[in-house]
């Protein structure tokens, strides 16, 4: 693997991280609001976003590179409201998106076919976490100030379960 990919998969490994640090945050939060259900959604998005991280890990490793770290940023801890948060979820997803798509023009760039093919995964992973994403921002701003839509969502949120994908 050409050494400008290894440096882009590495860095996609921090943003990962990062990922998953903020979804730790916003579990904080919204355990600290009583919104248990929504808490336990992000456990299953910080599990996820850790996943992706070891893939990428892994992967660099798989092609003899080696992996390297930076600082993750310190992730914001509080918003004004749940539609907030998952405001802030989507942009950030997008943006990730816009990550991944990067790394795809790099794998391009240098000609490296075996990392565009295992970062088109990553490709169909944002599309499903843009649109997961959305659909609860959407349901957010329908329930509004409806404090019992709000319990309704809290409460079907509870039930995911997160499971390891097949790698």
């Amino acid at each position: 693997m050409k050494k400008k990919m290894e440096r882009a998969l590495n860095k996609q490994v921090n943003a990962e991280l990062y990922s998953s640090y903020l979804y730790l945050a916003m579990e904080s939060y919204f355990q600290s609001i009583s919104l248990n259900g929504f808490a336990k959604w992000m456990r299953g998005q910080v599990q996820e976003e850790m996943f992706h991280g070891m893939k990428i890990y892994d992967y660099v490793h798989e092609r003899g590179g080696r992996a390297q770290f930076e600082a993750i940023d310190k992730p914001q801890t509080q918003w004004e409201s749940p539609l907030a948060a998952f405001e802030h979820i989507l942009a950030h997803e997008q943006a990730v998106t816009g990550l991944i798509n990067n790394l795809i023009d790099v794998a391009l760039d240098t000609r490296d076919h075996a990392a565009k093919a295992f970062l088109d995964w990553f490709i169909t992973e944002q599309v499903e976490e843009e649109a997961t994403v959305g659909e609860i921002v959407d349901r957010l701003r329908l329930i509004g100030n409806d404090s019992s839509g709000l319990f309704f969502l809290d409460a079907e949120l509870a039930k995911r379960e997160f499971t390891l994908p097949a790698k």
